[in-house]
């Protein structure tokens, strides 16, 4: 948390809460801004941020720099904390009103002292007075996080409602469209989804919803007609051909989940891609791993993990223990006791006898880091790409009263042998940095026995995370990037998989570093 420079000025040793610069503007104030419902939020947030961030915060401090937010809606408004105890509010270079700062830890009294500053500012701040309740809230929320971690963040009603669906998804009926000047095509027609049940197909036109024409509607306008309370109908009119008469179709709007999972099979090994991790993706791998087995000789899965952003936890601890029999997953550690938990794979499921490779790269992230460290630490995959992002850190969702959400950053994830996934990552075992290496050239120093592996693991899962200059070093052993080459990593792993004594052996570099405690007193060997 940066503490901001106290100005000395001895002028305003004032003793009251706070003196106006004119009294006769106040009474124009926008009265949205300073409405009981606005300081409600503001106190509702920052309560949730001083019981619930993963560091301990000043309140204060946090509540001052959400009001320097106030500048982003009008630049000209500023403020300054004094060394007495008082904050100045300025416009420009005049003063409008000094405030006595409330205690560090007075949510309530900080939450007072926003609003009321946003009331004095809007008394001369056109903008300030056209401001609604959300932009104020936006500005506040997003200055006051923005000196705590990149990950914390504020998301008015509307966005909030965009990401709920995205994680636990949403009442629609399962399609996604491409915006032409008349009407959507419709590009994608979910499986199983009410589209689909309606005959609706990859090309259909829909001109009209529930009788309203679509033509000159934006893209957010439309998505939003198609949703509706699950159980709802709706009505479209749908041109299957060109010059065709439209036709009505009604259906009933069902629980859209995005599928994030799909999978190929070639040569008896699966590849499965998962793009992210929402309420569905556990269940759904593990559909496709079981379809995977059923009638094939299945020789391995290739779990692609690729530019996977992450998303819910418990979705990543499902997608692990499908492979894992037994034995940890993942830890996560915070300053709130709802935030220390630690999952362990229970026997049972389809993976747990499939060899696996998992494939990473520099856009894997979050929850897609946990599910390949639990893996390369169980002994149960071979990593293959880039390092991993290294966001190691779990997020909480506290809803606001006025419908909006603030994310914040509340614990930190640890794989199984101890190491912090954040700032860090995972070190994949073959590393594919250099897009001109072939997949013989990879595998050479595997089959003659020398890879510099071993040494570079056993660093990585001692690196402690205060020691970010060592850190930073072992992630240059084989650096984080998005792969171009698409096809490389896939067929290092299918020739693993094709090579069960290679795979074993290379199984074994990782799996026999698991519980390392020390790390080794040289620099990490670059990884070829």
């Amino acid at each position: 948390m940066d503490v901001h420079r106290w100005i000395v000025a001895g002028l305003f040793f004032l003793a009251c809460v706070f003196t106006p610069a004119s009294q006769a503007g106040v009474s124009s104030a926008d009265p949205t801004i300073s409405s009981p419902q606005t300081e409600r939020v503001l106190a509702y947030g920052l309560h949730a941020i001083n019981d619930r961030y993963l560091t301990r915060v000043i309140i204060g401090n946090v509540a001052f720099e959400g009001m320097r937010g106030l500048g982003t809606i009008d630049p000209s408004v500023s403020v300054e904390r004094l060394p007495n105890r008082h904050v100045l509010l300025r416009y420009r270079d005049d003063r409008v009103a000094d405030f006595s700062a409330p205690g560090d830890n007075d949510v309530e009294g900080w939450a007072d002292l926003i609003v009321r500053a946003g009331r004095y500012a809007a008394a001369h701040s056109s903008a300030l007075q056209s401001a609604n309740r959300e932009k104020f809230y936006e500005a506040v929320f997003d200055a006051a996080l923005s000196k705590l971690d990149i990950f914390s963040r504020y998301a008015g009603a509307r966005e909030a409602a965009e990401h709920q669906a995205a994680r636990n998804g949403f009442g629609g009926i399962g399609v996604r469209f491409e915006l032409h000047p008349e009407d959507i095509h419709l590009t994608e027609v979910m499986p199983g989804t009410p589209a689909a049940e309606g005959h609706l197909a990859v090309g259909d036109h829909i001109t009209a919803i529930d009788g309203t024409p679509l033509a000159g509607l934006s893209q957010d306008t439309i998505s939003q007609r198609l949703r509706g309370p699950v159980g709802s109908s709706i009505a479209l009119s749908v041109v299957k051909k060109p010059s065709a008469p439209a036709s009505q179709v009604t259906l009933k709007r069902s629980l859209i989940v995005p599928p994030t999972v799909s999978m190929t099979m070639k040569d008896g090994i699966a590849v499965i891609a998962i793009s992210s991790f929402n309420s569905k993706t556990g269940a759904s791998t593990a559909a496709e791993l079981k379809k995977a087995k059923t009638g094939n000789a299945l020789k391995g899965v290739i779990l692609d993990l690729r530019g996977n952003p992450g998303g819910l936890l418990d979705q990543g601890v499902a997608v692990a223990d499908l492979f894992i029999a037994h034995g940890p997953i993942v830890s996560a550690r915070g300053r709130h006791p709802d935030s220390v938990q630690a999952y362990e794979a229970q026997p049972g499921d389809p993976g747990e006898d499939v060899p696996v490779v998992v494939l990473v790269d520099g856009g894997t992230a979050s929850a897609a880091e946990i599910v390949a460290s639990a893996l390369q630490d169980a002994g149960r995959a071979v990593l293959v790409g880039t390092n991993s992002y290294g966001k190691g850190t779990v997020q909480t969702v506290k809803a606001l009263p006025n419908k909006g959400e603030l994310t914040l950053t509340w614990s930190r994830f640890h794989s199984p042998s101890g190491y912090a996934l954040h700032g860090l990552g995972v070190l994949p075992t073959i590393c594919t940095a250099d897009e001109k290496a072939s997949v013989a050239s990879l595998l050479a120093p595997l089959r003659e026995g020398h890879s510099a592996v071993i040494a570079n693991i056993a660093m990585w899962r001692a690196s402690s995370i205060e020691d970010q200059d060592g850190r930073r070093q072992l992630r240059s052993v084989c650096p984080a990037a998005k792969q171009t080459d698409l096809t490389l990593d896939v067929e290092v792993g299918r020739d693993l998989l094709a090579d069960h004594q290679l795979f074993a052996h290379t199984l074994a570099l990782t799996a026999s570093q698991s519980t390392a405690s020390t790390a080794s007193p040289h620099l990490p060997v670059k990884q070829h």
